[in-house]
């Protein structure tokens, strides 16, 4: 174990080692300030020493053997992991600021983040969840996120069934954060099976009691003419009295997060960035439509509203 004492960074993937292992090995690494596991499935209980005082990120990803993460590192304050919340114990991660939580198997991370973090991280300042298929709501609770600043909800397109989700109810999700300054929803547009909005639609949920007074930024790259994600916008644009800037993208590739321009007029090769398939060209036209027939009018003139188009030349439904 000679030398570990100024081992500042543990990256460990596919590696046999057991939890009892991994703990004399971190014992002996008192300098640590980063701890990586990824794919070290013979680890049942990961335990954390009080004297790992300079550890501040914690990264574990596809330990499948992972049962309980037991933490006394008193500076823990940026975790990124995938799957449950019944690994991390109440009490143990008081202290984090930053939560990059990856959901690969359908566990509806975003309905169980809502309902169990404010108690497992109540300091959190950033949030990223990556939700592969949610089959849940976001239900409506009393516990909040009193810091959280920074909230980027992923919807990619695992199986929901026939599940329609409902994008409304995430009006809950950003009740419970009251300094909320950026908020971020990316949708997969394969994932797209709701009862779409028509131009005969004229009643939509509101819920005017629901104030967000601090939110300034927001992006919504897969807008899609799901009714529940045009409620969730108008929503957004009613009650968010300090909302500065608003993009929507009617495409959300897994890939640009949106920011890259399509058009080939922008493009040295002549040609636009490829979307993966003719279905999301479809939906995305849907899109658009929908944000001109019900979003665009909203808008107040203090808020900046960009809105991404798409290739007139190359995404022409035929």
């Amino acid at each position: 174990m000679a030398g570990l004492g100024s081992l500042t960074r543990l990256h460990l993937s596919e590696v046999h080692i057991t939890g009892d292992e991994l703990g004399q090995l971190l014992s002996n690494s008192v300098a640590l300030e980063e701890l990586k596991l990824v794919n070290c499935h013979k680890i049942i209980s990961l335990k954390l020493p009080c004297l790992l005082h300079r550890l501040n990120c914690l990264t574990v990803f596809e330990c499948r053997g992972l049962k309980v993460i037991e933490n006394k590192a008193p500076n823990v304050s940026v975790v990124h992991m995938n799957g449950s919340f019944e690994k991390l114990r109440v009490g143990d991660m008081l202290q984090v600021k930053k939560l990059e939580m990856i959901d690969t198997y359908g566990t509806s991370l975003v309905h169980h983040a809502r309902a169990k973090l404010p108690f497992i991280m109540p300091n959190l300042e950033t949030l990223n969840l990556y939700s592969n298929g949610e089959k849940l709501s976001t239900p409506m609770l009393a516990a909040r996120f009193l810091f959280l600043r920074n909230l980027l909800i992923l919807l990619g397109d695992g199986d929901t069934r026939g599940f329609f989700y409902d994008y409304f109810s995430l009006v809950y999700f950003l009740d419970a954060c009251p300094v909320l300054e950026d908020f971020a929803l990316c949708v997969s547009q394969t994932r797209v099976r709701q009862d779409l909005i028509s131009a005969e639609d004229s009643h939509m949920r509101r819920m005017p009691e629901h104030c967000h007074g601090s939110i300034k930024n927001v992006k919504i790259l897969g807008f899609c003419s799901a009714k529940s994600m045009v409620e969730l916008t108008c929503h957004i644009i009613e009650n968010a009295t300090s909302l500065e800037c608003l993009t929507l993208d009617a495409i959300y590739d897994n890939s640009s997060r949106g920011e890259a321009d399509r058009s080939h007029e922008h493009n040295k090769f002549d040609e636009c960035r490829p979307v993966p398939s003719r279905r999301m060209i479809e939906h995305a036209h849907k899109g658009l439509w929908a944000i001109g027939r019900y979003v665009v009018q909203k808008v107040p003139t203090r808020v900046k509203l960009n809105v991404k188009k798409l290739c007139s030349r190359c995404h022409k439904i035929k």
